[in-house]
C-alpha cells in the first residue's frame, strides 16, 4: 500500500503560509483545518497552515512524514439521512517543533503573508507563567510564546499596521482570547516592552473569542486497516468526526470579510457577543461529557454511545443534564430542553465510536471549567446540592486513583495533578474517616478550583460518601444508589 505523502498524490496545491496553528491534535485537524480546506476549495481562501507543536512532545514528526496530508472521515446524520464523507486535507504545509527547530519557527513569524493564528492548547494552555522571559527559545507557556511571537513581528515590520495578526482561540475556556490577550499584555509589561508595541497590539491585531462544537473521536484504531484499504493509502493520521459542526467567532466585522467560512457553506457564525452560545454548549455538551466519563469508564463502558444506550448510565446522563445543568442556564426552559435533546441525540450517532478515554485528557481542569459552575449555580438557586453532579465529582476523584479492582490504567493530566492524586490515594487508609480526609484535601485544591470547595455546606460529606460507596461497592452498585436518590428538598444546613 502506498504511503500518504505529496509524492504519491498528484496535482496537490501548495498554499501560501497564511495561518500559524498552535496544536496538532485530532480536534483542530478535524475542525478548523477541515474548514480551511473547504474554504480553499470553494471560496478562494488560498491559505496554507504551518502547525506549531505547543509542547515538547507531540505529533509534528508524524505530520511531516505525510507532508501534512491526512483524511477526515465524517459520519453522522444530515437532513435526517445517514451520511458518510471522506475528504483529503491538503492545506497543512508543514509542522514545526519550536523546541528543536526554533530558527524555522522564527522564520514563519517573519513571513509577510502570515495573517492568522489559530490555537487549541487545551484548557490548561492559557495560563500566565511569571517565569517566562523574552529571551527564552521558546517560552514555556502559550501566552509567553504569543507575546514573543507578536513582539518579533512588530519589530520585524517596524510596527506596520498591515502586519498585525488575527488570533482565533479555540480553547474551551470562557473568553479564551480575552484571557490570552490579557496575559500577553501582562508579559509585555513585565518584560518592559515599549508602549508602541502595546498600541500595535490594540490597534492592528484582533483577539477573537470563539466557541467550537464538533464531536471528534479521533484516530479509528479499531478499523484502521479497513479504512486504509478503502482509501488506498497508508494514512496514520486519519481522523473520524461527526458531520455536525458549529463555530461561533466573536470579533470585529472586518475579520469576517477576511475569513470566508460562510461563503464556503460552513456553519460558522460571527457574533458580537457569544456568551449565550458558549454557556449552553459548554455546560450541556462538554459538561455532560466531562460529567459522565469517569462514571462510564469505571462502570465498564468505553464509549459515549454505549453509555447513553445503557439503562442506568444513560439515565444518569439525562438526569444530570435536564434536572441539574439546565437549572443554572439563563433562558426559556422549553428552548433549553430542546437544545439539550438535540445535543444528547448526537451521542447516539451509530457511526461514531467516541471513546471516553479521549475525553478524559486533563479532566480536572475540564471539570472545574465545565461542571463546577453548574454545581454552584444549582446550589445557589435551589438551596440544595445537585446529586448527579456531586456523584460525578466523586467518580472523577475515584478515576484519578489510576486503577479499578486492582487493574491500573494510564492517567493523562498535568504532572502536578498526577503527583497530588498519587499522594492522597497512597495515604488513604480505607476508612470512612480516611475518605473524608482525602476528599477535604481534593476540595481544598485552590490551585485547581480557585476556591475552597469545602466551604460549600454539605459538599465534603456528600462527595466523601459517594466516593466511599464507589470504593466499597464498585461503580455499578454506586450508580444505582444515586439514581434512587432525589435532590434533597431543603437547603443543606
Amino acid at each position: 500500500m502506498k504511503k500518504l505523502n505529496r509524492s504519491n498524490v498528484a496535482d496537490l496545491p501548495i498554499y501560501p503560509e497564511r495561518i500559524l496553528q498552535f496544536g496538532e491534535g485530532n480536534f483542530l485537524r478535524s475542525f478548523t483545518d477541515w474548514m480551511v480546506n473547504r474554504m480553499n476549495k470553494t471560496a478562494g481562501f488560498n491559505a496554507g497552515i504551518t502547525v506549531v507543536q505547543p509542547i515538547e512532545r507531540g505529533m509534528v514528526d508524524m505530520l511531516n512524514a505525510q507532508d501534512g496530508l491526512y483524511h477526515v472521515c465524517l459520519k453522522g446524520m444530515k437532513n435526517g439521512q445517514p451520511v458518510k464523507e471522506t475528504e483529503l486535507i491538503d492545506c497543512i504545509n508543514r509542522g514545526i517543533n519550536p523546541y528543536t527547530e526554533f530558527d524555522s519557527y522564527r522564520e514563519v513569524i517573519d513571513n509577510p503573508e502570515l495573517r492568522f493564528v489559530i490555537s487549541n492548547t487545551t484548557e490548561a494552555g492559557i495560563v500566565f507563567d511569571e517565569n517566562d522571559r523574552l529571551e527564552m527559545q521558546p517560552q514555556k507557556s502559550f501566552p509567553g510564546k504569543m507575546t514573543a511571537l507578536l513582539y518579533q513581528r512588530f519589530k520585524t515590520f517596524k510596527g506596520d499596521p498591515a502586519k498585525g495578526l488575527i488570533v482565533i482561540a479555540c480553547e474551551l475556556i470562557d473568553r479564551n482570547a480575552d484571557f490570552l490577550k490579557k496575559y500577553v499584555l501582562q508579559h509585555a509589561e513585565n518584560w518592559k516592552l515599549e508602549p508602541a508595541f502595546t498600541e500595535w497590539l490594540e490597534n492592528s491585531c484582533a483577539f477573537c473569542n470563539s466557541l467550537v462544537d464538533r464531536i471528534v473521536p479521533g484516530f479509528p484504531k479499531e478499523n484502521i486497516k479497513e479504512i486504509q484499504q478503502e482509501l488506498g493509502y497508508e494514512d496514520n493520521l486519519v481522523t473520524e468526526a461527526e458531520y455536525f459542526h458549529l463555530w461561533i467567532i466573536e470579533g470585529p466585522e472586518w475579520v469576517q470579510k477576511e475569513f470566508p467560512a460562510q461563503e464556503a457553506g460552513l456553519e460558522v457564525k460571527f457574533v458580537k457577543d457569544m456568551t449565550r452560545y458558549r454557556e449552553q454548549k459548554v455546560r450541556v455538551l462538554n459538561g455532560c461529557h466531562t460529567g459522565s466519563f469517569a462514571t462510564s469508564l469505571l462502570y465498564g463502558l468505553p464509549t459515549v454511545r454505549e453509555s447513553i444506550e445503557n439503562l442506568e448510565i444513560g439515565r444518569f446522563m439525562k438526569e444530570m443534564v435536564y434536572d441539574e445543568i439546565l437549572v443554572g442556564i439563563q433562558g426559556n426552559r422549553t428552548e433549553l430542553e430542546a437544545f439539550a435533546t438535540k445535543i444528547l441525540e448526537r451521542f447516539y450517532n451509530p457511526y461514531i465510536r467516541h471513546e471516553w478515554k479521549s475525553i478524559a485528557l486533563n479532566s480536572m481542569s475540564k471539570w472545574e471549567t465545565r461542571n463546577l459552575p453548574s454545581l454552584l449555580d444549582y446550589f445557589e438557586k435551589e438551596g440544595r446540592l445537585p446529586q448527579k453532579l456531586v456523584f460525578s465529582l466523586a467518580a472523577t476523584i475515584a478515576y484519578y486513583k489510576g486503577s479499578v479492582e486492582g487493574v491500573a490504567y494510564t492517567l493523562n493530566d498535568d504532572q502536578w495533578i498526577l503527583d497530588f492524586y498519587g499522594e492522597v490515594w497512597e495515604a488513604y487508609d480505607g476508612t470512612p474517616e480516611g475518605m473524608h480526609q482525602l476528599t477535604t484535601k481534593v476540595l481544598n485544591l485552590k490551585q485547581l478550583w480557585k476556591q475552597d470547595l469545602n466551604q460549600i455546606s454539605g459538599l465534603t460529606e456528600a462527595v466523601a460518601g459517594y466516593l466511599y460507596l464507589i470504593e466499597q461497592t464498585g461503580m455499578k452498585q454506586a450508580v444505582k444508589s444515586v439514581l434512587g436518590r432525589r435532590n434533597p428538598k431543603k437547603k443543606v444546613a
